[in-house]
């Protein structure tokens, strides 16, 4: 089973809350999951995040895998070391910039 850290959205419309949870990878975002691990409100200033460090920490030893936004919030409490998340994309250039040059093809031959 693939076990993933990941938010779990509460509140109302546009009051939007987050639960931290250890879910299955594939339970749906508020469906099934193992255990509540912490709280996060993005409403409050600045941003609250209560997390369980023990929990966390021993579903990590025991392969569960943060998504990129709770990646973020361990990053900042000290828990994980910080990486290279998986959909950090540049962002797009202002209007009128020219795109970035395409790669030149690798040598020919062979």
């Amino acid at each position: 089973m693939a076990v993933r850290i990941r938010l779990r959205r509460t509140g109302g419309k546009g009051q939007a809350s987050y639960r931290i949870v250890v879910a299955d990878s594939r339970s749906p975002r508020d469906g099934r999951f193992l255990e509540n691990v912490g709280n996060y409100n993005p409403r409050t200033d600045p941003a609250t995040v209560e997390i369980n460090d023990e929990r966390v920490r021993h579903w990590l030893a025991h392969g569960a895998v943060p998504s990129d936004s709770v990646a973020r919030l361990l990053e900042k409490k000290g828990l994980i070391a910080a990486r290279k998340l998986r959909y950090n994309t540049p962002k797009a250039g202002k209007k009128g910039e020219k795109a970035e040059q395409p790669a030149k093809p690798a040598a020919e031959g062979a």
